[in-house]
């Protein structure tokens, strides 16, 4: 028999292991002088692969070229050839370049736009999760922000001290300025450890579980990449640097006169 390598969900839906027969009907018939009665051709499963991609797993199988050719009739033909590129990225411009080559009558189809729908869902995860990670990110600059300003106000005789011996309004400033940054670099620094310590972790042992038949994959891939880190810390940064704004601007107000007037 014709040896055949099923996906691992299909294998066990239809309850075929190793060495098992499995009969393969072709969807184009075979013309005969009572009709046309369907064409099938008995395989033995030889191995059973598993992808990791629901869609994969279950309706894909690989046989000889030969014997795909007989069970569909085709002769000699082969009707789909597929390309491996070196750069999965330009795929979209190397399918256009194929099928103008190719001419008339041929069509291209690349892996960007047939899984288009997973791809946009993740566009749209990866979304939500930075509008959340923004806010949380903003619910700590309003931490640091009343932090600083209690702090201006619980110092308010220290800061007037300073400047009656000589300190100036932008020492002041940068002052709590310098340590609103300090709190908010030092934050980020372990959140971003930590994210991708766990991040890492859940990419290798894939910690969150999935349901195949919804999401396509039976686990959530963790991928970190560099640019995304930059990209939050330069923003955590930011917010932070803004939340120091005017609680510096408010330790500079302070008069002196006015802040030991009964000392």
């Amino acid at each position: 028999m014709p040896p055949i390598v099923l996906g691992k969900d299909m294998a066990d839906e239809i309850g075929a292991t190793l060495g098992s027969v499995v009969l393969v009907v072709s969807p184009q018939g075979e013309l005969t002088p009572f009709g046309i009665v369907p064409k099938y051709i008995r395989f033995k499963v030889v191995g059973i692969f598993n992808s990791g991609f629901y869609d994969y797993d279950t309706s894909w199988a690989f046989t000889r070229l030969s014997d795909a050719q007989r069970l569909f009739g085709l002769g000699d033909l082969v009707s789909v050839i597929e390309f491996k590129v070196d750069d999965i990225y330009k795929a979209r411009e190397l399918s256009g370049e194929i099928e103008q080559a190719a001419g008339r009558g041929f069509m291209t189809a690349n892996w960007m736009e047939q899984n288009k729908a997973l791809f946009h869902a993740l566009r749209l995860e990866r979304l939500v999760t930075f509008i959340t990670i923004g806010l949380i990110v903003f619910v700590a600059a309003l931490n640091i922000l009343i932090s600083l300003t209690m702090m201006v106000m619980e110092k308010t005789k220290d800061i007037a001290v300073l400047m009656s011996m000589g300190a100036r309004k932008s020492q002041v400033r940068r002052l709590f300025i310098t340590q609103g940054l300090l709190i908010g670099i030092i934050g980020t620094a372990l959140g971003l450890v930590l994210g991708y310590a766990i991040s890492w972790f859940g990419g290798r042992y894939h910690l969150i579980s999935l349901s195949p038949e919804v999401y396509s994959i039976d686990y959530v891939p963790f991928a970190p990449r560099l640019i995304d880190g930059a990209l939050v810390a330069a923003v955590a940064v930011g917010i932070s640097f803004v939340a120091t704004l005017y609680p510096s601007w408010s330790a500079a107000r302070v008069l002196p006169a006015e802040a030991l007037r009964y000392e």
